[in-house]
């Protein structure tokens, strides 16, 4: 699935899904704009790319802030002179109790995981035009497809991320441009562990999501990384709006 000659741009690329993303992309022969808001890892993902003999640009970026998500296409375009995939890759992830809940969590979560997929995809739409067309794949979550305990403003973005692929799809197919995503299940990431630490009892709450799952194992980046190749590559021509859950089978019981 070789995406030769493409520009691809990657949010949430300094670890991860949109790491492994990004390495994979540059193996495939895209060249690669990489955005995140923490510089070390992104930079250590340029890098990782540039020493493996690909090409990369990393933009420290605040995707939740509109002027920085247009600063950011245009300086992939500026650099590599066009765009033709976008990867919506930025996420943050709460699990917090409804009463709990607070006006900040809301605007945080909703911010990094939704409004910024809206904006970063706004922007690369009218830069792939100029390029002919493109595709966009987006990162929602299996808790946008099912109801997770102490989850709602996370899976109310993520299922937000999902209605969003279906409406850019139908928009954007005149322009010869395709949208879809995946939702993903357990992923062993940083966010992932992170969310399961922030837990009275990470280590419980882990084992009940791996029994969950009925592959009896979490997923890895580069999995998921295989799956949006696919998206993002040709072999997949014929699929617009379209909703994948590579989740080991979490999302089927």
């Amino acid at each position: 699935m070789r995406i030769d000659k493409k520009v691809a741009l990657i949010t949430g690329a300094g670890s991860g899904i949109g790491r492994a993303t990004a390495k994979l992309f540059a193996e495939n022969g895209a060249t690669v704009a990489l955005a995140d808001l923490n510089a070390e890892g992104g930079r250590e993902t340029e890098r990782m790319v540039t020493a493996a003999g690909g090409k990369a640009l990393f933009v420290q970026t605040d995707v939740t802030k509109v002027s920085e998500a247009k600063r950011l296409v245009d300086a992939a375009v500026e650099k590599f002179g066009r765009l033709d995939i976008l990867v919506n890759a930025a996420g943050v992830f709460l699990f917090k109790a409804i009463a709990e809940c607070t006006e900040q969590d809301w605007d945080h979560v909703l911010g990094v995981d939704l409004k910024a997929v809206f904006f970063a995809s706004k922007f690369a739409v009218a830069a792939m035009e100029q390029s002919g067309g493109g595709t966009i794949v987006n990162i929602s979550s299996g808790c946008g497809l099912i109801g997770i305990p102490e989850n709602t403003i996370y899976t109310a973005a993520k299922g937000g991320v999902i209605a969003m692929t279906r409406a850019f799809a139908v928009d954007c197919a005149p322009k010869k441009i395709r949208v879809n995503c995946i939702c993903p299940g357990v992923i062993d990431t940083p966010m992932s562990r992170g969310a399961f630490k922030s837990l009275p009892d990470p280590e419980m709450a882990a084992k009940a999501n791996m029994a969950h799952t009925p592959m009896g194992r979490f997923g890895e980046p580069e999995e998921m990384a295989n799956t949006i190749l696919f998206l993002a590559s040709e072999q997949s021509s014929y699929f617009t709006g379209g909703i994948l859950a590579p989740d080991g089978g979490f999302s089927a019981c």
